[in-house]
């Protein structure tokens, strides 16, 4: 019998994780004490209501690193290319035993056995075709959307589930005999028919695929409401989960005052017991269940909600949202599904000195003004002027990524033009890339040719879909990515060009002494957060870029602008950061020494307040990667500080060239702006970056229902939005948002008559 002790084993993930991958098959994390997938979030464990996106798709070696770390984390086995037959069978050892032999004499004699809860029993088996799972309460065969636990800890035992014979971690996947959909069926059928009356329950299973495991939302609904929606959920003997669920429900959705509800309900059924009933309804403690699983069950059966029910039992549609005033005073939507207020709100200022006069040039020339853009601009601009010129006591450079988000016609070439312009006044054009990186090797050419170099590159979002791509761009493409996550680390020392097998002179290794690579990109965010997967976010290369989402797609427009020119006193400006304060001259101002020429930069000081504040931001960063650990988020908080101190460098360059100092106001300044933006960017991935098509609808449908705000969104509205969806696709989605909790339903008045909408919950 293969057990392990729990007195050494802290995680099973860590222990199991990467041999049952390299086994074949697809795992997911299992919260500790629980049956079901979670994630450990800021220091908790959570639910995990996107688990179903690894149906799709193998486990990846950077999701197995990343669990392993999640302390007492177990691990469950994905449904599809395998199937689990679960006999769940408590009161009679005999018969579990019986149906097991069954099912080694149908389906094949495996040798992967799993106990948990003796006698329950659960037999693995390889699937010809992945399959729905079949269910013949208590026996099921779970298989494709649905997932089992393998190794973890039995919440009700409190021991380890054994493998008497050989784990999985010991298996194959090609060791396992095989089944089909047909097979399976069949035997449930006449494993079925072995079963007592007593045992054949019924319950209140959703009908769709994509309802396996049901975890509704806390939403309050009316008594009027329930009681309807109740009348096509009869308790007709059902099994005790389903009337639990009920019960539950019932408590989420009315309080107290469903306790009479509840208990007319359950004396439907014969075997109901009051004095059981009151006491089961004292010890609900419902938290996400409520009103949206009588619902949602009832419309399955066919219920439709009069017109003159009102569904919702929180707030009335046809009222002003209760906060309005507060948060008109705050400068938010009056929607449920807002981003999180920063503490104090946030206001963009402008920094003085030439990042400020750069910005304010933009802003007064532009059709269209875009100060967030704009700003980034400027600073990747200044920074690549001051590349190799100067540097902060710590060594940390000026080389900056940022990318500006607005949709198009938004005023986003504005800023760029504005930087070519002065950049070929002040004699700087050297300092510019091309409008677009051909390949890897291109790159490194540009910076072998110019250490110090901006690219600006419109429609940034296509080419980071290319460059991000492993599987479906060449090389030369992703070698791009791969040259510029290198490149940000190495701007204080040498970066090692790659080595040839014929080096014939052109190809030569290529080194580069300090180079000072900035990046200015636009794009829209759908092209954008598209372009991304979780990948990205967990290695590092997103957390390297400065993400600017403007905050006004489409601003007044500016009618007066007209033909443009700069003020000398920029253009002298640009030309003096460019020469490090003017200390080049002649021939030799406004040019970077070559890729092997050994540089000096000047060293910044920094005031001792400013020192201060930068120490009290590493220990505040410090504790909250600690609370972030096994997450998405620390790759980008861990970068908080260098960016804000990359920053506060150019500003006081930008303020002083000759004589420059890091002060309390720059680095204020910078600190705020960038965990305010640092902040906008994990919210934005958590709500737009997914790693497979479905996780991708999923996310793109709720930011649908999400920019309807509070009013909610009709299901004809939906469709109308999502038109690249199937309607099969987009009915499950639905379902799937409304059982995780994420979106809720009401009614409002719409053409003259009720119809129900969909409203974001978070």
């Amino acid at each position: 019998m293969v057990q392990y002790s729990t007195g050494v084993l802290t995680s099973y993930m860590a222990r199991f994780g990467a041999r049952l991958v390299t086994n074949g098959y697809a795992i997911l994390p299992i919260g500790p004490g629980t049956k079901k997938p979670g994630q450990f979030k800021r220091g908790t464990w959570a639910d995990y209501p996107e688990w179903n996106r690894h149906t799709e798709r193998p486990t990846t070696e950077v999701e197995v690193t990343t669990w392993a770390t999640w302390p007492e984390c177990g691990i469950g086995i994905v449904g599809g290319a395998v199937a689990a037959v679960d006999i769940d069978i408590v009161e009679d050892a005999e018969l579990a035993i019986q149906i097991e032999r069954l099912a080694r004499d149908r389906l094949g004699d495996t040798r992967a056995l799993r106990i948990g809860k003796a006698p329950k029993r659960m037999l693995i088996y390889r699937t010809a075709a992945p399959f729905r799972g079949i269910k013949h309460h208590p026996l099921e065969v779970l298989c494709l959307g649905q997932q089992f636990v393998v190794y973890a800890t039995h919440p009700d035992t409190g021991t380890p589930y054994t493998w008497p014979e050989e784990g999985l971690a010991d298996l194959d996947i090609t060791d396992l005999p095989e089944i089909t959909a047909e097979a399976a069926a069949a035997f449930l059928d006449e494993a079925y028919a072995l079963l007592p009356e007593a045992l054949r329950q019924r319950g209140l299973a959703a009908s769709t695929s994509s309802a396996k495991h049901l975890r509704s939302h806390s939403q309050i609904g009316t008594v009027p409401a329930i009681i309807s929606a109740l009348e096509w959920l009869p308790n007709d003997e059902l099994d005790y989960d389903s009337w639990m669920r009920i019960g539950m429900a019932l408590k989420g959705a009315l309080g107290e005052a469903g306790a009479d509800v509840f208990a007319d309900w359950s004396a439907q059924a014969a075997k109901d017991v009051p004095p059981a009933t009151a006491k089961a309804w004292a010890s609900f403690k419902p938290d996400r269940i409520g009103a949206g699983t009588i619902y949602h069950l009832a419309m399955e059966r066919g219920w439709q909600p009069r017109g003159d029910l009102r569904l919702d039992g929180s707030v009335d549609p046809e009222v002003a949202h209760p906060a309005a005033g507060l948060l008109s005073r705050l400068g938010v939507q009056s929607d449920q599904g807002s981003e999180t207020l920063a503490s104090p709100p946030f206001t963009l200022v402008m920094p003085d000195g030439l990042v400020g006069d750069l910005t304010e040039y933009m802003l007064n020339t532009a059709r269209r003004p875009q100060p967030l853009l704009s700003l980034g601009a400027s600073l990747c601009a200044i920074g690549a002027l001051m590349g190799r010129q100067y540097r902060t006591t710590s060594n940390l450079r000026s080389n900056l990524y940022v990318v500006g988000i607005a949709d198009s016609g938004s005023g986003k070439n504005h800023a760029r033009e504005i930087i070519n312009e002065t950049f070929f006044e002040a004699g700087l054009a050297h300092h510019l890339g091309g409008n677009k990186i051909a390949s890897g090797a291109g790159l490194l050419t540009a910076l072998h040719r110019q250490p110090a170099i901006l690219f600006q590159i419109d429609e940034f979002g296509m080419f980071l879909a290319a460059a991000a791509d492993r599987k479906r761009s060449p090389r030369h493409i992703t070698e791009i990515l791969d040259n510029m996550t290198e490149l940000y680390t190495a701007a204080g020392g040498i970066f090692l060009g790659a080595e040839y097998a014929n080096r014939d002179g052109s190809n030569e290794r290529r080194d580069i002494n300090q180079p000072c690579l900035s990046v200015y990109g636009t794009t829209t965010p759908l092209h954008f957060w598209g372009a991304l997967q979780g990948a990205n976010v967990v290695d590092g290369s997103l957390a390297r870029f400065l993400i600017l989402p403007s905050d006004e797609d489409y601003p007044d427009e500016n009618i007066a602008v007209g033909m443009r020119q700069a003020d000398p006193a920029l253009i002298a400006g640009l030309q003096s950061v460019a020469s490090g304060g003017g200390l080049q001259k002649g021939n030799l101002m406004g040019k970077t020494a070559d890729q092997n020429t050994t540089v000096t930069p000047m060293i910044v000081p920094m005031t001792d307040e400013a020192r201060a504040r930068f120490n009290a931001l590493s220990v505040e960063l410090t504790g909250e990667l600690r609370a972030a650990a096994g997450t998405a988020c620390t790759a980008i908080l861990a970068r908080i500080g260098e960016n804000a101190l990359k920053l506060a460098l150019i500003v006081a360059v930008g303020r002083d060239p000759a004589k420059p100092e890091i002060d309390l106001t720059a680095t204020e300044w910078a600190i705020d702006f960038v965990r305010y933006y640092a902040q906008r960017t994990m919210a934005a991935v958590e709500r737009h970056v997914a790693d497979t098509e479905t996780e991708a609808h999923l996310k793109r449908l709720k930011e649908i229902i999400r920019a309807a705000g509070f009013k909610g969104i009709t299901k004809s509205e939906v469709t109308r939005a999502s038109q690249w969806l199937k309607s099969r696709d987009r009915n499950e989605i639905l379902e799937t948002l409304i059982e995780s909790g994420d979106i809720t339903t009401g009614m409002r008045e719409t053409g003259g008559r009720r119809a129900m909408v969909y409203r974001i919950v978070r």
